[in-house]
């Protein structure tokens, strides 16, 4: 079966890119000098913030420019460093790296964490935080992320939101919604957040720029020339700010998001009900289902009997289609504790391969996936 052109399903490490027409370049001016350059810059650059609101629906003093969701994390969870009050620090056990690796060096560094368990679908659900937070009665932050990275795993963050917002003393809830912006409705005010993290290029922008919200503003761990009100020092990323404003405008606006949503679905049930089809062929969680609204339809997880991942991902490379194992910020690592934590063998996690589509993936697209499949079945 020829293949002559690549077909890409790995959405969920990073989009394919809507090229932007070039940023004037009288923007090249540091938007803290005082001169004119300085000062386009500085217009632009809240501009940008102002857009970026507008499509969130929060005040644009609440959002700060970063690098990507992996700072925006790390600010918040280092401001804990900077706190003399006690507490633990709670996040589930479906976190992306870039949350259960950096509480690590908060244990070591003298901070109690702990993990909140996942359901086998990989959710934290009502009952699952409450008892935890019941159990452990001095949590005072929390990171859930709204959609799983790994398995497309959404949570119900506007509940989850009320039951810590009801605690007493508030717990601060932080949310990584990199894989939710563009992709499902994002309710920020209506979720209670104190913080929330995003990410431009997994909705087609550029490497580099995210954003970080924060309900109320936090001293961070590491100062630098007062940059973004001091909570991410160093020169900012003007250019990269519009370009993340414009993604959000194109790709977050809700209308988008409902008319997106609702095509992924469609491709996404022709992609589960075909794999269901194949003999050794398993979904992760094994209930998932193409209608089911628990699941972003843009993330898909299946292993194959005795196949490990990392040969099937290989293998559909040979072919031409890209597909991964797993975050791309942990293919380093052949563990995959996320599955672990959902209940699932680590044979079956080892064998799994991540499905990603994204705004311009086609019906047809998805058909030669299924048939590389079958086709590297064949052999392996």
């Amino acid at each position: 079966m020829p293949y002559e052109s690549r077909y890409y399903f790995d959405w969920a490490s990073t989009a394919l890119p809507e090229y932007p027409p070039p940023a004037p370049s009288l923007l090249f001016g540091n938007p803290s000098s005082l001169h004119h350059e300085g000062r386009l810059a500085r217009e632009a650059l809240e501009s940008a913030r102002c857009r970026c609101a507008s499509v969130l629906n929060v005040p644009p003093e609440t959002l700060y420019f970063t690098s990507g969701g992996t700072e925006s994390n790390c600010i918040v969870l280092f401001s804990h460093l900077n706190r003399r009050s006690g507490g633990k620090i709670a996040a589930s056990a479906g976190e992306h790296s870039s949350i259960t690796e950096n509480l690590r060096i908060l244990e070591r560094l003298g901070r109690q964490t702990l993990s909140i368990p996942i359901d086998p679908s990989g959710r934290v659900t009502e009952s699952i935080l409450s008892e935890t937070l019941t159990k452990y009665n001095n949590v005072r932050f929390m990171a859930i992320m709204a959609v799983n990275n790994e398995t497309g795993t959404i949570n119900d963050i506007v509940n989850l939101g009320k039951i810590a917002a009801n605690r007493e003393p508030p717990i601060h809830f932080h949310c990584d919604m990199v894989q939710a912006a563009g992709k499902i409705p994002v309710d920020i005010a209506g979720s209670r957040l104190d913080s929330a993290s995003f990410s431009a290029h997994k909705i087609g922008g550029p490497r580099g720029i995210g954003l970080l919200y924060l309900r109320k503003p936090l001293e961070a761990l590491y100062l630098g020339g007062g940059q973004e009100k001091n909570i991410r020092p160093g020169t900012e990323n003007v250019t990269g700010a519009l370009d993340l404003a414009r993604c959000l405008e194109t790709r977050a606006m809700p209308e988008t998001v409902i008319a997106e949503h609702a095509k992924a679905k469609a491709r996404c049930k022709r992609l589960i009900s075909a794999l269901k089809q194949i003999d050794r062929c398993r979904l992760i969680p094994a209930e998932r289902d193409g209608d089911d609204d628990g699941f972003s339809p843009y993330i898909a997880q299946a292993a194959f009997n005795d196949i490990p991942g990392e040969v099937m991902t290989r293998a559909l490379d040979d072919l031409g289609f890209a597909v991964s194992t797993g975050s791309a910020c942990s293919s380093a690592r052949p563990e995959r504790p996320v599955l672990a934590a959902m209940g699932i063998d680590d044979k079956l996690g080892l064998e799994g391969i991540r499905i990603s589509q994204g705004w311009s993936t086609t019906d047809e697209e998805i058909d030669l996936l299924l048939a590389a499949i079958r086709e590297v079945m064949k052999f392996l």
